[in-house]
C-alpha cells in the first residue's frame, strides 16, 4: 500500500474508533423533533389557537399581494405608544422612574410579544483558542485568534453547539483596545507565512512525500531542479495602499487602533424555522418545539454575541468596556437586539435593519408584520409575534396596530449607550422594503429617552409625524443617538469612516 494512502486510512480508522468509544444512549433523552419550517409554524399556530394568518407581502410589484409604498396609507395607526408613560398612566419624569419602572415594563413586553425570553436553564460556554497567528492586515500587524465556544450539552448530548469566532487585534498600538463585534462569517484575515528556511524544509519534505507516493515525480523534479511546489504568497506589507473611507471596514478599524471580532450566527442558531429544534434554542428545549414566549433566532444570536464578549473580557489586549456590536439587514436587527438586551455592549452600529430592527412595526410600508410573523422570517421572533398576523383564531383578527410596543421604544431602551442607525439608498440597492422613513420616525421618537437620561439625540424635535427625514449624506452625529444615510446600497460600509471617529469621541478613546 502507498504510504500516503496508508496514512489517510489509518487516520480514518482512528477517528471512527474514537467516535465509537463514546456512544450516546439516545433512550435516556427525549427524541429529537424534526420539523420543516411549515410544520414548526403550524405547531406554533396551534399553540396560539390561530386558525388563519395573513401572508407576508411580496416584493414583486406585479403580485396582487405586493408591498405598499404609498405614504398616504402607510400609517393606519399613526399615534405611537407613549414611551414615557407607565402602564398605570403615570408620566416618566425622572431617571429613576425610567430604570426602575418604565424600562422593566418595556423589557417584559418586548420579551413576551416580540423577541422572546431566554430560558433560565441555558448552559455555560467554554472557550478554546484553536489558532493564534501573528499576521498583517494591510500595513497593520495583528494577532489573530480563531476560537470555538463549546456549549455544555451534557443535559442533552443529542445536540452539539460550538460557537465560532475570530478575533483580530492590532499590535502596533498601546492596548487594551476597543473591539467591534460583527455578525458574519469568521475567517482569519491571512495566514502568516513560513520563513525562507522553513519554506525550504517544507518543500524538501513535500517533494519526498510526492516521490514516495509516485516515483515518476522524481524525474519531473530532476528536470526542473529549481522548482518548488510551494511558493510564497505576495504579502501586502508596506506595499499595501493607505487606508481611507473606501477601504474594507476591518482595515479602517485596525488602522484606527480598533480590533474586531466576527461571530458566526449559523454556529449559534440556524436562520430558518426548521432549525428551531436544533442550535442553542433546540439544545435548551432538548430537541422539542418552542413555546410562544420563548426566544427566536435574533435573541439567540444576541445571546451568542454576549458569550463572545465573555471571552473578550478575559483577553488582556481588549478593553472589554469598549466593545461594540455591528450588523446589517437581519444582522442589523440582531445587533440592535444585542445592544438593548446585553447591557455590557457599549456601542452599536445598526445597519439597514428594517422591520424587527429600527423600522416601526405598525407601519405598512415594504416589509410588514406578516412577513415577520407568517412567512419565512417568523423564526427570528417570539412565537407570540405571529398573533399580529392572525386573521382568525381565539384572539380574533390582530395587526401591527395591536402591538403594545413599537421600535421607537426598543431603540430608546438602548439609551444612553451610543446608538448609530445607518441606512443606504434604494437607488443603490438598500431597498424601500426596509422602510428608511419608518426607521427615521422611530429614531426621532426614541430621542426623548436619550434626553431624559442626559444624553443627546438627533438634535431635532421628537415629533415623529412632522420631522422630515433629511437628504442622504446628512450627518446627524452630534449625540449619543446618531443617524446617517449614506449613498450606497445594502451595507453599512460607507458609514464606517463616520462611525469610527464618532465612536472614539463617545467612548473617550484615543489611539
Amino acid at each position: 500500500m502507498k504510504p500516503l494512502v496508508f496514512l489517510i486510512l489509518t487516520l480514518c480508522v482512528v477517528n471512527i474508533t474514537t467516535a465509537q468509544t463514546n456512544p450516546v444512549d439516545t433512550s435516556k433523552y427525549p427524541p429529537l423533533t424534526t420539523f420543516t419550517a411549515q410544520e414548526d409554524h403550524a405547531n406554533m399556530m396551534k399553540q396560539l389557537g390561530i386558525t388563519e394568518v395573513r401572508p407576508g407581502k411580496s416584493g414583486d410589484p406585479t403580485n396582487p399581494n405586493s408591498a405598499n409604498y404609498d405614504e398616504a396609507i402607510a400609517n393606519p395607526c399613526p399615534e405611537l405608544p407613549e414611551i414615557l408613560v407607565t402602564e398605570k398612566g403615570k408620566k416618566v419624569t425622572t431617571v429613576d422612574m425610567w430604570w426602575k419602572t418604565r424600562r422593566p415594563e418595556l423589557v417584559e413586553l418586548f420579551e413576551r410579544e416580540v423577541y422572546g425570553r431566554i430560558p433560565d436553564n441555558v448552559p455555560s460556554v467554554t472557550w478554546k483558542v484553536e489558532i493564534v497567528d501573528n499576521e498583517r492586515v494591510g500595513r497593520v500587524p495583528v494577532v489573530a485568534k480563531k476560537l470555538v465556544g463549546h456549549v455544555d450539552n451534557s443535559a442533552y448530548p443529542l445536540i452539539n453547539v460550538d460557537i465560532e469566532m475570530v478575533v483580530v487585534i492590532p499590535t502596533n498600538v498601546k492596548g487594551p483596545v476597543p473591539v467591534l463585534m460583527m455578525f458574519g462569517n469568521p475567517q482569519l484575515p491571512a495566514p502568516a507565512q513560513p520563513s525562507t528556511e522553513d519554506l525550504e524544509k517544507i518543500n524538501k519534505s513535500f517533494k519526498s512525500m510526492m516521490i514516495d507516493y509516485d516515483p515518476e515525480m522524481e524525474a519531473i523534479f530532476n528536470r526542473y531542479p529549481a522548482y518548488n511546489p510551494i511558493t510564497r504568497l505576495a504579502g501586502p506589507g508596506f506595499f499595501a495602499p493607505p487606508v481611507d473611507g473606501n477601504s474594507p471596514p476591518t482595515e479602517q478599524l485596525l488602522a484606527a487602533g480598533w480590533g474586531y471580532a466576527t461571530i458566526s450566527t449559523a454556529s449559534i442558531q440556524a436562520d430558518n424555522g426548521a432549525g428551531l429544534t436544533r442550535g442553542i434554542i433546540g439544545l435548551v428545549n432538548k430537541g422539542q418545539p418552542r413555546t410562544p414566549e420563548q426566544w427566536g433566532s435574533l435573541r439567540a444570536w444576541a445571546w451568542g454575541a454576549a458569550r463572545g464578549l465573555d471571552y473578550l473580557e478575559t483577553d488582556p489586549l481588549v478593553d472589554a468596556k469598549k466593545v461594540g456590536i455591528e450588523g446589517v439587514s437581519r444582522y442589523g436587527k440582531a445587533a440592535l437586539v444585542t445592544l438593548v438586551f446585553e447591557n455590557r455592549f457599549a456601542i452599536g452600529l445598526i445597519g439597514s435593519s428594517g422591520k424587527g430592527g429600527a423600522a416601526l412595526h405598525r407601519r405598512i410600508f415594504g416589509e410588514t408584520v406578516e412577513n415577520l410573523g407568517s412567512s419565512g422570517e417568523y423564526h427570528w421572533m417570539a412565537g407570540n409575534y405571529i398573533k399580529y398576523s392572525a386573521e382568525k383564531g381565539k384572539f380574533g383578527k390582530m395587526t401591527g396596530c395591536d402591538l403594545p410596543v413599537d421600535s421607537h421604544e426598543f431603540i430608546a431602551m438602548a439609551a444612553p449607550k451610543p446608538t448609530f442607525i445607518s441606512y443606504g439608498i434604494p437607488e443603490k440597492g438598500d431597498a424601500l422594503w426596509l422602510d428608511q422613513k419608518g426607521s427615521y420616525m422611530s429614531t426621532i421618537a426614541a430621542g426623548s429617552v436619550f434626553k431624559l437620561l442626559g444624553a443627546k439625540d438627533l438634535g431635532v424635535s421628537n415629533n415623529y409625524i412632522t420631522e422630515v427625514m433629511p437628504p442622504m449624506l446628512t450627518d446627524m452625529l452630534d449625540g449619543e443617538l446618531a443617524w446617517r444615510q449614506h449613498d450606497g446600497g445594502h451595507t453599512d460600509a460607507p458609514n464606517v469612516q463616520f462611525f469610527i471617529p464618532w465612536a472614539n469621541k463617545k467612548l473617550g478613546y484615543e489611539k
